[in-house]
C-alpha cells in the first residue's frame, strides 16, 4: 500500500472511489491508495476464486473478486480483499450500498509488502465481522495455505502445503493445495 493520501469523510471516500481508476482503502478517515500486485499474485487469487466457485456450485454461496469492497462498520474501515465469499443474502453497509458486511470467508494472497498487515492489523479488523468464520492466507512464495477458523470465539489455525488438502469449515469444502499452486509462475 502507498502512503496515506488524505483524511476524509466516508462520503468523500466513496466519491473518490467512483471517480478514480485506482482502488483505495478507507481506514477510519484516512484514504490509502492500494498498490498493484504481481502476475503470480493475480494468478493465485484467480485460481483460488475458481476453485471456490467450482466447490460451491451447488451451495447458496457467492464468490467475489478483489473488485468487491468489504466494509467493517465497527472499525470504520473498507478494503478490497483478494477473494470474498458470502453465503445466503448479501448484507450491504448502511453507508455504502456497494460494500459487503457479511462475508463468511475472506482470503488474502500474501506478498512481501502486504504480509505483515494481512496477518496483523487487517486481520484484527476482519475479526470484527460477525459473519466471518474463515480467514485464509495464501503464501505463493512458500506455497502454503493457512486457514484461521473461528471456533467458540477463538481462532484456530490449520495449514497445508503442496500435496495436501485444506478444509474450509465455513463453506464445508476441502481444497487441493497442489491444484492451487499448479502452474506457478517463476518471478
Amino acid at each position: 500500500m502507498g502512503e496515506p493520501a488524505t483524511r476524509a469523510t466516508y462520503a468523500a471516500y466513496l466519491a473518490l472511489e467512483g471517480a478514480s481508476g485506482e482502488k483505495h482503502e478507507y481506514i477510519d478517515g484516512v484514504i490509502v491508495a492500494m498498490s498493484g500486485g504481481t502476475i503470480e499474485h493475480a494468478r493465485v487469487a484467480s485460481k483460488l476464486s475458481y476453485l471456490l466457485q467450482r466447490a460451491l456450485e451447488a451451495k447458496p454461496c457467492r464468490v467475489f473478486s478483489s473488485d468487491a469492497r468489504v466494509r467493517i462498520e465497527e472499525t470504520n474501515r473498507s478494503t478490497y480483499t483478494d477473494v470474498t465469499v458470502v453465503c445466503g443474502e448479501i448484507h450491504r453497509a448502511k453507508d455504502d450500498d456497494q460494500a459487503i458486511t457479511n462475508p463468511v470467508l475472506v482470503a488474502e494472497v500474501l506478498s512481501e509488502s502486504t504480509e505483515r498487515a494481512d496477518r496483523g492489523e487487517k486481520f484484527a479488523h476482519y475479526r470484527r465481522l460477525a459473519a466471518l468464520t474463515d480467514y485464509v492466507l495464501v503464501s505463493p512464495d512458500v506455497q502454503r495455505v493457512e486457514v484461521f477458523h473461528r471456533e467458540n470465539n477463538a481462532w484456530v489455525l490449520r495449514e497445508a502445503r503442496r500435496g495436501q488438502t485444506i478444509e474450509l469449515p465455513a463453506l464445508g469444502v476441502t481444497l487441493d493445495v497442489e491444484e492451487l499452486f499448479r502452474e506457478a509462475i517463476a518471478e
